[in-house]
């Protein structure tokens, strides 16, 4: 009997759809914040189960239970596609299977055998459950030996980022978290201390997510007066220290940044060395503290003024991922509530990045009016408060407020002073350090050998 070529194909169609159509699913989800050769053995052995979908948890996935990875969501997406044997790739928005499940609804759910404890016991309950509902089953294979992103993240660590890395996380932070967290530092030691510092808060790891270059801080650590005495030759040479040690984004503190034709140069430094914001406040003249309010001569720009100096300030940028946010005083200097909304909504459309609100006051009402209507005016631009005053609301408040980034801006330089000035005057007083030892004020000679890496 003959068959014609065309018969033929067709036959040969039917018979690989025939064999699609009984092919096992099976998914397999993963951060892929570094990969390495687990992964690699994983997803081969998931291939041997049937056809393969890959879920990359997104951004914001990874971010609700630890750090943001160096590459994005889609650099991440673009390495999994191209490795042999994965046949689809899918985003999985939250650490929660369940979406996909429901709507993949595979035969198999693969993962390895390194979640039966800590953090993902219950998600791996809940993925048990879910293919109890539709007839999978969870394989777990042995983790490879010697080798995780833990591990590799420990080993890299001492290399540091790279200005673009550093420079893109803040904005990729704020999408991806509901707040972000910041914290002061004016040396290297207390990046170090950011860095590393995490905190069990009902049952959840929680981290800083960047830190906060004061000109307060930074000028007091140096016994000078906070009026923009230190120039910016000065202030640019301590953050490249704190760079030195640190991987986290940070958010420079420029005062009014003084002349257009010099913020100018600002941004383009902070940009090339990685900085990823700036604030600038929208006063004129000799800097004084915000939290004197009107009790000091104070002078705030007019709007016009200062949305030049926005503007300025965009053009001189060279990425996108740079941004400029504009902190308002009207509530410090009792211009009323309209005028802070007013200039709020003229410097986001002069390109401003983001919005800082503050206030002198000791309870945050006014600050949680503005938020509200700040919202209500449907501005998209993120906000950002430093609660040092009204330092009662916690970050859950914040977060309902419609807040996106909580700065404590001087509680490091505010909490060493006090630690060195007790050890110094019980040394004085008793003639010997042993006393301020005994006290808990110093801490070990071998620990402090062992803080900084590299120093053994």
């Amino acid at each position: 009997m003959y068959l014609s070529k065309h018969v033929i194909f067709y036959l040969f169609y039917q018979l690989i759809n025939q064999n699609k159509h009984y092919m096992k699913t099976v998914y397999l989800a993963t951060s892929l914040d570094t990969i390495h050769p687990g992964h690699i053995n994983i997803i081969k052995k998931a291939t041997e189960l049937g056809d393969l979908t890959v879920g990359i948890l997104s951004d914001t996935a990874i971010a609700s239970y630890k750090k943001l990875p160096a590459m994005k969501y889609e650099q991440r997406k673009l390495i999994i596609e191209n490795i042999k044997g994965v046949s689809k790739v899918v985003p999985q928005e939250t650490t929660s299977y369940k979406s996909n499940i429901i709507k993949l609804k595979p035969d198999y759910v693969v993962h390895g055998d390194d979640w039966r404890e800590g953090i993902l016991k219950a998600t791996r309950q809940e993925v048990i459950d879910l293919l109890d509902e539709i007839g999978g089953e969870l394989v777990e294979y042995s983790y490879t030996q010697g080798i995780t992103s833990t591990i590799l993240e420990s080993i890299n660590k001492p290399i540091g980022t790279t200005p673009n890395i550093r420079l893109s996380m803040l904005r990729r932070l704020i999408h991806a978290k509901s707040i972000v967290t910041v914290n002061e530092v004016h040396n290297g030691l207390c990046g170090l201390i950011t860095e590393v510092t995490s905190a069990n808060r009902n049952g959840k790891l929680v981290e800083f997510d960047a830190m906060w270059s004061s000109s307060l801080t930074d000028s007091t650590a140096k016994g000078m007066p906070d009026i923009e005495a230190v120039d910016m030759t000065s202030r640019l040479s301590s953050v490249n220290h704190i760079f030195e040690v640190t991987t986290k984004p940070m958010i420079f503190d420029a005062d009014t940044g003084g002349k257009i034709e010099h913020f100018v140069f600002t941004v383009k430094s902070l940009e090339r060395m990685g900085v990823s914001a700036v604030v600038i406040e929208d006063k004129v003249g000799l800097k004084k503290n915000s939290l004197f309010g009107n009790d000091v001569e104070q002078t705030q720009d007019s709007v016009q003024g200062f949305k030049a100096k926005i503007e300025a300030g965009k053009l001189a940028q060279v990425t996108d991922e740079f941004m400029i946010i504009a902190r308002i005083e009207s509530l410090i200097l009792d211009a009323g509530m309209e005028d802070a909304l007013l200039r709020a909504r003229e410097y986001i459309n002069s390109g401003a990045d983001a919005i800082m609100i503050h206030s002198r006051k000791k309870l945050p009402d006014e600050i949680f009016e503005f938020c509200k209507k700040y919202h209500e005016m449907e501005l998209n631009a993120p906000l950002m408060v430093v609660p040092s005053s009204f330092n009662s609301v916690t970050e859950d408040e914040w977060e309902a407020k419609g807040v996106s980034i909580v700065c404590y801006a001087n509680h490091m330089l505010r909490s060493a002073y006090p630690a060195m000035a007790q050890t110094a005057k019980s040394i004085l007083t008793y003639g010997r350090s042993l006393e301020a030892e005994e006290k808990s004020m110093c801490m070990p000679i071998n620990e402090i050998l062992q803080l900084i890496p590299g120093t053994q």
